[in-house]
Formats: C-alpha cells, structure tokens, sequence
C-alpha cells in the first residue's frame, strides 16, 4: 500500500468511528430508559452504574480513535 492510500483508509476509519461514537451518543443521551430497560433484562444495573458504564466505553472508544486513527493520520499528513 502507498502513503496515500493509508492516509485514505486512515481518514475513512476515522470517519465512521466518529459516527459510531456520535451515534452511541445520541442513543444514550435521546433513549437512555429504552437502553436501560432493554440491558435490565439481562443485567441487574443501577441507572448509576449503566450511565458509568456507557460513560466510561464511550471515553476509552474515543481515546481507541485518537490513538489508533486520527493521531497516525496527522502523522502521514505531516511527514508528507
């Protein structure tokens, strides 16, 4: 693979992570007592714990897409 398509591939991974997290987001934020029903039945969850647990996945997802996309990316941009 070239420069040019990592960067691409990078610049597309980052794209549709970021509409993963914005979509989980707006999941969370719009249908909390739907998500929080619907995970009741499998687990017994406190909305306390349910609201730390989504809270902490979406920080290490969006860390996991710095890290592993967007840093790399900026990196290729400005090696070349």
């Amino acid at each position: 693979m070239t420069i040019y398509e990592i960067r691409n591939l990078l610049l597309w991974c980052t794209g549709i992570n970021y509409l993963i997290l914005f979509i989980w987001f707006g999941v969370f934020v719009f249908a909390h007592g739907w998500m929080h029903r619907m995970h009741g039945r499998w687990f017994k969850l406190s909305v306390v714990t349910f609201d730390t647990i989504h809270y902490a996945g979406l920080a290490v997802y969006k860390i996991g897409i710095l890290l592993f996309n967007l840093v790399p990316l900026i990196g290729l941009y400005l090696t070349s």
